[in-house]
């Protein structure tokens, strides 16, 4: 009992003071959420968004974790639901209107396909700047679900979202100017805009060019062509004002823009969507959209043509971006090439640079012709490692070093040594490949060195081509810094109608190949291609470059010694008999029965062949390298023919006695039974054994002697 007593005595402790306020506002919160319905307060100039305690809840949005940043309500919406809250709002704000409504699909924990509308007024300043919106958001799933409307907006909703998808995935592979027109204009174009016509002007200084039309009949519009920005026409008008138009009758395009009044008949549609193609703040130009049939433009197509126009706009102004970049990397890369090629006596010489289709189309490929003293060139062909302005730059430097060595009358080897040097001496990691040959086309003399590059390739006569063995050093750079600055000299004979053709790696190397698949497959094109070299470069890059998908810069040239076939009444023909080639001796035998049967001259082919053997023989068996047969006809005084083998070797020939036993030595006693003559003549650094067969010339006639003086 007393401790009951002293419970009783206890003091009962004070109860909190009550918030009357916050008490109020959480009841109005609860009572707005039963009804689904909130407020919100956005300020444009201080870019928050305040909503309220049942707005929140109707968002889905938590109170705890909203930071007043509108991005944070936009972010949980669906990608095609952003696009229409964003066009809703732009729309209105940018047209001059006082509000705006729109439904959209909000997820919310509790009822993932919750449908809100929202609606909001828009509040301007004086000067008509919109500064404020405030507006209700409410759950709207009850009214719409079920009902036709919903069907109507969801079929719709889906239409839209694929005419969006489609044209985002085409443009999306869009790179220049030239590939958005294609996509827009190109097949299924129209289709996946929706449209039955469509119209594209771009602005260009102070005029609007319109530069891509499709769809029938629309002759009338191209009779406009490009005008200035005249208000006066449609295109030009949108682009001023940056207000789209929305016109759904002929009659109402014409009121409003009388200058098409004579072209009225000739137009084949009915409704059209002028949209003005703004990408980061700047006016691109116009994007027309023509129908046959009348249109009401309802919010949602509108909706669709912005959006679509927003596209368009996005890959117009990425295009032109590349497209001003490319320009610049193209007028870069032509200052670092040769700005023309000197004709060559004796010969012709093709040039081509093909730059990558991707990136900026800038690479550290290049070529060069450069004059040398004594009647000779030189040729070059390299490429610099990487595909960007700093390759080239790397590049131009190496090209002019290199040009300035071989000028000075430097050897191919010094001329390279010192070029490695010289990139080895720059602020850069980079390395070069590179192929230079001397060249004396009077007397097909070619020196060949290579840094870590392509060897040349030649086509004979006889449409063979040869791939000669030259060795190599390294590149250009790593030489230097292996202190292995050697580069070995190899010399090659270009006859009279060859073709020697040099390349870098972007014309040979297939994605997913082996790169000695593509020099085969070069090897196949260079023997099928015009003899012609300006033909046959142009066959080259169509055949190979654009072939492997042009995914590398390629630099070619092309050097073809000028044909001598002598003339109709003295026929001559030149062929290179290589050391290393098996069948070399058996086909030049049996190109001189040809020749001579050609000629009219076949009871000579017995001896010829006798003698073609025998000479050929000699050279390949006691000399190193191949020989250059050459085979003419000496009209006069007595029609016979000449053969000539050529070598490297100053060693005469001589004379012996073979044994009867011995299986050698009796060559020149050959010649001396089959030949009516035969001598030998220093060529070069080589010699050359000639003979003639047929029948001996006349001696010549002993000139009368002069009378003598009467005395």
């Amino acid at each position: 009992m007393a401790d009951q007593d002293r419970e009783r005595r206890v003091p009962a402790l004070p109860r909190p003071p009550v918030d009357k306020t916050h008490e109020g506002e959480t009841a109005t919160a609860q009572r707005l959420a039963m009804n689904r319905t909130g407020s919100f307060e956005w300020d444009l100039d201080a870019h928050t968004l305040d909503i309220d305690a049942a707005g929140l809840l109707v968002l889905g949005l938590d109170p705890s974790t909203f930071d007043s940043r509108p991005e944070a309500l936009v972010g949980r919406l669906a990608p095609v639901e952003r696009a229409r809250l964003r066009m809703a709002v732009e729309e209105a704000i940018k047209g001059g209107h006082t509000s705006y409504s729109v439904h959209l699909r909000v997820p919310v924990d509790e009822q993932p396909d919750q449908w809100t509308h929202m609606q909001a007024r828009i509040l301007r300043s004086d000067d008509g700047r919109a500064h404020r919106v405030v507006g209700v958001v409410r759950d709207a799933t009850a009214e719409v679900t079920h009902s036709a409307f919903v069907r109507e907006l969801e079929e719709r909703r889906r239409r839209q979202a694929g005419v969006i998808e489609r044209t985002t995935s085409a443009l999306s592979r869009a790179v220049t100017v030239d590939d958005v027109t294609a996509v827009l204009t190109g097949p299924g174009g129209l289709e996946r805009l929706g449209a039955e016509g469509l119209a594209l002007g771009l602005v260009e200084n102070t005029s609007l060019n319109v530069i891509a039309l499709s769809g029938e009949p629309l002759e009338a519009l191209d009779e406009l062509g490009s005008t200035g920005l005249d208000r006066t026409y449609p295109l030009a008008d949108t682009v001023l004002s940056g207000r789209p138009r929305f016109l759904n009758s002929v009659p109402r395009l014409i009121d409003r823009y009388p200058a098409l009044a004579p072209y009225a008949e000739r137009l084949g549609f009915r409704a059209a969507a002028y949209l003005p193609l703004v990408a980061q703040a700047r006016s691109l130009g116009t994007l027309a959209l023509y129908y046959r049939e009348n249109t009401a433009f309802t919010a949602d197509e509108r909706i669709l043509c912005l959006g679509l126009a927003a596209i368009v706009a996005q890959s117009l102004q990425r295009a032109k971006l590349f497209d001003e970049e490319r320009e610049f990397a193209t007028g870069l890369q032509a200052t670092m090439l040769p700005r023309r090629i000197q004709e060559i006596e004796g010969g012709e010489l093709a040039v081509r640079y093909h730059a990558a289709w991707s990136g900026h189309q800038v690479g550290g490929d290049w070529y060069d012709v450069i004059q040398l003293p004594m009647d000779r060139f030189g040729i070059v062909v390299g490429d610099v490692q990487g595909h960007d302005t700093h390759a080239a730059a790397i590049m131009g430097q190496l090209r002019i070093a290199l040009r300035a060595y071989a000028g000075e009358g430097h050897p191919p080897p010094t001329v390279l040594a010192r070029a490695s040097r010289f990139l080895a001496e720059l602020d850069t990691d980079r390395f070069a490949t590179c192929t230079y040959a001397q060249v004396d086309l009077g007397s097909g003399i070619v020196r060949v060195v290579r840094a870590g590059h392509f060897g040349p390739l030649i086509r004979h006569v006889d449409g063979r081509v040869g791939n000669p063995q030259v060795r190599g050093g390294l590149p250009l750079g790593i030489s230097t810094d292996f202190e292995s600055e050697e580069f070995p000299e190899t010399r090659l004979d270009l006859l009279p109608g060859e073709t020697l053709v040099l390349y870098t790696d972007g014309l040979v190397e297939e994605p997913g190949a082996d790169v000695d698949a593509g020099v085969q497959t070069l090897v196949d094109e260079l023997g099928a291609g015009p003899a012609d070299a300006q033909a046959l470069a142009d066959h080259l890059s169509d055949r190979l470059w654009e072939r492997w998908g042009s995914g590398d810069d390629v630099a070619l040239l092309v050097l073809r010694r000028s044909p001598d076939p002598g003339s109709p009444q003295a026929p001559r023909l030149h062929q290179y008999i290589h050391q290393a080639d098996p069948e070399g001796l058996s086909d030049a035998r049996t190109i001189v029965r040809q020749a001579l049967t050609d000629w009219d001259l076949a009871d000579l082919a017995d001896d010829a062949e006798l003698a073609t053997g025998e000479l050929l023989g000699n050279v390949l068996l006691h000399t190193e390298g191949g020989a250059v047969l050459t085979l003419e006809v000496l009209p006069e005084p007595a029609r016979r023919i000449r053969l000539s083998v050529q070598d490297r070797s100053s060693a005469r020939p001589r004379r012996r006695s073979p044994g009867e036993t011995a299986t050698s030595g009796r060559g020149l006693l050959l010649l001396d039974a089959v030949a009516t003559r035969w001598g030998t003549e220093p060529r070069g650094e080589g010699k050359a054994v000639w003979c003639e067969i047929g029948p001996p010339a006349p001696p010549a006639a002993t000139p009368p002697r002069p009378p003598q003086e009467q005395r």
